[in-house]
């Protein structure tokens, strides 16, 4: 069975292009939304992201909607917590798709690290 884990320097939740995310209303408070878009950067990605590191310059203190916790998503997206596995993985999957492709670097180092 595949375990979900954050793959180090892949960044694809990063891309928080609102075009390609339109149901942010759906699971963000009115604040939430609003620190949302204002961490979008003209090219859709989070002005966080270091491109050079891949890496999150906020990590330790990101927002709870780039969080991947039982209690997160269980208020956020209704997902009881012996479903944030698998919904986790799939999140992963269709952003890195979405980002990357389906066939890229990313995607391969993914599958691996989760155990697929």
């Amino acid at each position: 069975m595949a375990t979900w884990q954050c793959v180090k320097q892949c960044g694809a939740c990063c891309h928080l292009d609102p075009a390609d995310r339109p149901d942010l209303g759906e699971y963000l408070s009115s604040e939430e939304l609003m620190l949302y878009l204002s961490m979008v950067g003209e090219d859709g990605w989070c002005i966080n992201f270091d491109h050079n590191t891949r890496q999150c310059q906020i990590y330790d203190d990101r927002p709870r909607f780039c969080r991947v916790q039982p209690d997160i998503f269980q208020d956020m997206y209704g997902i009881e917590a012996d479903e944030v596995n698998d919904f986790a993985i799939d999140c992963c999957r269709q952003q890195i798709e979405g980002v990357y492709g389906d066939r890229s670097l990313e995607m391969l180092r993914f599958d691996r690290e989760i155990g697929l």
